[in-house]
């Protein structure tokens, strides 16, 4: 707990001192169907709820295993106090099938249903990259097609979350934990990103954990965008990869649609996992403005929502770009 306590006085301390940035985008900024997170908020006045059924199966390789499970999962999200700032829950309801295979008995299974994850946490985004508007560039052909190295350092945001005791005694890690974070984003162009996430998960506890994901994601149209992810989760016995893709589309600036398909190796044993689901964000976002004078008077407040860069799954690739 300490360690947690520490991670929290830095996160605000680093919130107490960071400038402010936009994180409000004009389509949806959503995570899915990655495992990755944006280090970007979705924006103060906007609660999105991203939502996932999935269906994982396996073989039976180790002693004991989960060969089968199916179940959603529900990440709820919203920006409050600063655009930098965003508050998120994660809830997992799943089924398992259990396996039991030893060289003396023959296999044996069971089943049980609970809440495998119910976590809370905020995440602050401490650094955004700015890049060059080469289309204002009329000099010189080669400085305007030249790459911006400045692309090749990522925005950063910090996380800091709580694993609740709340879930099922099939899936209890016996206390509270916390897990910390490192978020980062690179826009490579205006249509290609790079997400790279670096967690320490279950601190304290017998199941700790190291993770990194990293995710590729390119749009091919106004409508449609896919993916490729790399995940790695190291734990003192056992360590779990998974390598897969999806596809995502933009049914309108507030819902998408997304699928996807993994190809997972958990110890010894090895599998698929699927997913399909929605996003869908309820947008109550006002961005104001106030005009002065030359003395310094206010002259009139003219509500405007301004286009920010997107951020998101589609946020981050589609609009305006830099």
């Amino acid at each position: 707990m300490k360690n947690f306590l520490l991670s929290t006085t830095v996160f605000f301390a680093l919130f107490s001192f960071s400038s402010t940035f936009g994180q409000f985008t004009e389509v949806i900024n959503s995570n899915k169907p990655g495992f990755s997170e944006s280090p970007y908020s979705v924006g103060t006045g906007v609660y999105q709820f991203e939502t996932n059924l999935f269906y994982r199966k396996t073989s039976i390789e180790p002693t004991f295993s989960r060969p089968e499970s199916f179940g959603v999962d529900l990440l709820f999200r919203t920006s409050f106090l600063s655009e930098n700032l965003e508050l998120n829950t994660q809830i997992a309801l799943q089924q398992d099938q259990f396996a039991f295979e030893n060289i003396f008995t023959n296999p044996s299974t069971g089943s049980a249903t609970g809440l495998s994850k119910f976590t809370v946490a905020v995440k602050y985004l401490v650094f955004q990259q700015e890049y060059e508007d080469k289309s204002k560039e009329f000099r010189s052909w080669k400085r305007r097609m030249a790459f911006d190295t400045k692309r090749l350092i990522p925005s950063v945001a910090i996380y800091a979350g709580l694993n609740t005791d709340f879930v099922g005694d099939n899936y209890q890690t016996g206390s509270l934990s916390p897990k910390a974070g490192i978020l980062l984003q690179n826009n490579m162009s205006q249509y290609f990103n790079i997400i790279t996430n670096f967690y320490y998960d279950k601190i304290g506890t017998d199941f700790s954990e190291y993770s990194y994901i990293v995710t590729a994601t390119y749009n091919f149209s106004d409508r449609w965008s896919y993916f490729f992810e790399n995940q790695g989760i190291f734990r003192e016995f056992q360590n779990d990869i998974n390598i897969g893709g999806g596809l995502a589309f933009l049914f309108s600036r507030d819902l998408q649609i997304n699928a996807s398909g993994r190809y997972i190796i958990e110890g010894n044993a090895n599998g698929a996992y699927a997913t399909v689901g929605v996003s869908y964000r309820i947008n109550r976002h006002q961005d104001s403005y106030t005009e002065l004078d030359e003395n310094g008077n206010k002259l009139k407040e003219n509500p405007r929502r301004n286009k920010r860069k997107r951020k998101g799954f589609f946020g981050r690739l589609f609009g305006k770009k830099n």
